[in-house]
């Protein structure tokens, strides 16, 4: 059994997390001693489809009209779409539109929750659909403390300082601008957002809340995934400020950290995640910030270790196992 990984375009999305659930899967596939292949003139038996490309749907077809099994993930519904970037919100409904004439053409539909999976079903779609989680590699999320101590040097933070992250897209939908205005009401701590955004995809009120000049404020860009296995552990906390995923890997990688981390309290987290055990989950900025003092100033118990626990759930390996069960099922 040979697994072609089809996904179009990775100039575009190896920054978005689709590309790193590409890179999850390729770790899940050699757990689970599965040969794969990314170009599709090797041989293959299965073709697993991450994007939504037009060459990505028309692969889809030529799959089926040549016998081949076609597994389609489901990583974008029309609900993350929208508030991401310019005219998005005018475009979600034909976005939507699309995403499911791209899913239609599969015989087994993989999304990464049961929240997504729900959304999909509302769709009324005939492929059945199965729910499994990009999962985590956690050998790999760790650092010692010289490597901890050098980051926070290259970014200006002293040892003394409490340091606030957050790692995504420059887009609203990842609540960019309310970790901009905990910026402005905490001057005490200092905030870094990793990340980057084509500007010319971005709002007038995207564009101007990254270039608000705070001197505990820092928009570096997009750092590369060894940098940011770093800035987890070298963080006081992690904040996690987005208002609709189908999962969330950088949640993933924050919990196999250990990061105290803060979640907005939306659906995809429920039930999966029960606020103050795994994390904390906040709805309103005034909620955030009650939350930020209290764990930074240890009044509120950390949660690292059960967080840790959650997300060992969804270790890299036991990805692979079932996933190879759903190359089976559709064989």
């Amino acid at each position: 059994m040979i697994i072609y990984l089809c996904s179009d375009a990775m100039a575009l999305i190896n920054q978005s997390g689709v590309g790193r659930a590409i890179e999850h899967q390729q770790m899940a596939l050699k757990s689970a001693g599965i040969p794969y292949t990314m170009t599709e003139e090797k041989t293959h038996d299965v073709i697993h489809i991450n994007t939504v490309f037009p060459s990505s749907y028309i692969r889809a077809k030529k799959a089926k009209k040549n016998g081949i099994p076609v597994v389609y993930h489901a990583h974008s519904t029309e609900n993350d779409f929208k508030n991401s970037f310019f005219f998005a919100n005018a475009l979600a409904p034909l976005t939507g539109w699309w995403f499911k004439k791209c899913y239609e053409t599969a015989d087994l539909i993989l999304t990464p929750s049961e929240y997504s999976k729900m959304l999909l079903e509302e769709w009324q779609m005939k492929p059945p659909i199965k729910v499994i989680s990009n999962g985590i590699d956690l050998s790999y999320w760790q650092s010692t403390l010289d490597e901890q101590k050098m980051f926070r040097e290259k970014f200006g933070i002293q040892a003394e300082d409490k340091l606030i992250i957050s790692v995504g897209l420059q887009i609203k939908r990842k609540g960019i601008l309310d970790f901009v205005e905990m910026a402005k009401r905490m001057p005490e701590y200092q905030f870094i957002w990793f990340g980057y955004t084509d500007p010319k995809l971005l709002s007038r009120e995207i564009k101007e809340a990254i270039q608000t000049d705070l001197p505990n404020l820092q928009f570096p860009g997009y750092i590369d995934r060894n940098e940011v296995r770093i800035a987890y552990q070298a963080c006081d906390l992690y904040l996690f400020l987005t208002h609709e995923e189908t999962e969330g890997i950088v949640l993933l990688e924050a919990l196999a950290s250990k990061a105290n981390t803060i979640v907005r309290d939306i659906p995809v987290f429920n039930p999966d995640y029960i606020d103050r055990k795994d994390v904390y989950k906040a709805n309103s900025l005034d909620d955030f910030i009650h939350l930020t003092r209290g764990i930074l100033d240890e009044k509120l118990p950390s949660l690292v270790d059960t967080g840790y626990q959650k997300v060992s759930e969804k270790r890299i390996d036991k990805i692979g196992q079932q996933l190879k069960e759903h190359y089976q099922s559709v064989l």
